[in-house]
């Protein structure tokens, strides 16, 4: 089921099957935790990546993951589209893996 959600900022993101399934065949232990990527794009905190500045990444924490691990990452590509409209976003999720962070980060 594709799904479109907005983050704290109100910046339109979609999450297509093709992305949910890129993530968990790489990221096999992220199986059982669609709703907590979703979470995190709605919740989480973003940063700009410095090399890539139309790459995001999204954290937020969670007491219920894989032993180990405290944070979901969702990684976002933002980016336009033309229409006979006009410009529009095309903002969509390139992956989402759970992580160890430490410090509020």
């Amino acid at each position: 089921m594709s799904e479109t959600v907005y983050d704290r900022d109100g910046n339109l993101i979609a999450f297509t099957d093709e992305r949910w399934e890129h993530i968990i065949e790489f990221h096999e232990e992220m199986q059982e935790y669609r709703e907590h990527v979703l979470t995190t794009l709605r919740r989480g905190r973003r940063r700009q990546d410095p090399i890539d500045p139309t790459v995001y990444s999204y954290t937020h924490d969670f007491d219920d993951l894989e032993e180990g691990y405290t944070h979901v990452v969702v990684i976002v590509k933002f980016g336009f589209h033309e229409t006979a409209q006009g410009t529009i976003g095309n903002n969509f999720v390139l992956t989402a893996y759970q992580k160890t962070l430490y410090g509020g980060n």
